[in-house]
């Protein structure tokens, strides 16, 4: 099982090109080391089962709530369709090192299958552990004069004020994923992509509805610069 992550959130800016080699070391890098180590063995046995925590945003590059999608239904439905939440912005190095897991993947369990080597990914979304907690509150302390005004605002205005919101209402505890994973492991035919949160379905369902991507980056634009209130709504 391979486990190893760290985060980043930001202005992309403010992030340093050593920061962001670094998150790529681990998160993606890290689990290409591994593979290559146990790999070769399961294939001369011609039987293994590689298990990698990737994440939502390895699919999506973004996160979701509880909520509705503007003009999908009236407000008193809010709790029936998963929301997207600020999330979209501000992960762009993160979701980089995700869909790199995800297309690393992808390309291997083609010709893994052929050894009858599984390769399963879990893809939660937001965990509720001291690595998000921390996360967080580094960001909410940084230094954001390199960007410009407008961003800073956005992202600590917009972005961190729904963040404690966004993990209170949809955060899954370490021990959900830890369940999830044990089935996937146990599974007698493991799947491929196995998502710990059904929320998410919608949310990659619209992006694959409309491959030009229009579809998907209007709604979660006016989602978050034009219709803010609902976005706070759908949080609490």
């Amino acid at each position: 099982v391979s486990n190893a992550g760290v985060g980043m959130v930001g202005p992309l800016e403010c992030q340093s090109l050593a920061a962001m080699q670094s998150l790529m070391d681990t998160n993606f890098f890290g689990l290409v080391r591994l593979v290559k180590e146990v790999l070769p063995d399961m294939k001369r046995r011609r039987r293994g089962h590689i298990v990698v925590i990737s994440s939502i945003m390895g699919l999506q590059g973004t996160r979701g709530e509880r909520g509705t999608l503007v003009g999908a239904a009236p407000l008193p439905a809010l709790t029936r369709t998963p929301l997207p939440h600020p999330g979209i912005v501000f992960n762009d190095i993160y979701a980089a090192s995700k869909f790199a897991v995800e297309g690393f993947c992808e390309s291997l369990v083609v010709q893994a299958l052929r050894f009858n080597v599984a390769i399963s990914l879990v893809e939660p979304g937001p965990v509720l552990t001291e690595f998000e907690a921390k996360l967080y509150e580094e960001a909410a302390r940084a230094d954001y004069s390199q960007t410009d005004p407008e961003t800073a605002d956005i992202f600590t205005n917009i972005y961190l004020r729904n963040s404690k919101d966004m993990f209170t209402s949809l955060g899954q505890t370490p021990e959900d994923i830890a369940e999830h994973t044990l089935r996937v492991i146990e599974a007698a035919r493991p799947p491929f992509r196995h998502q710990t949160n059904a929320v998410y379905t919608p949310m990659t369902a619209l992006k694959h509805a409309d491959p030009s991507g229009a579809l998907m980056t209007d709604a979660f634009y006016k989602l978050v610069f034009k219709y803010d209130a609902v976005l706070r709504l759908s949080l609490r």
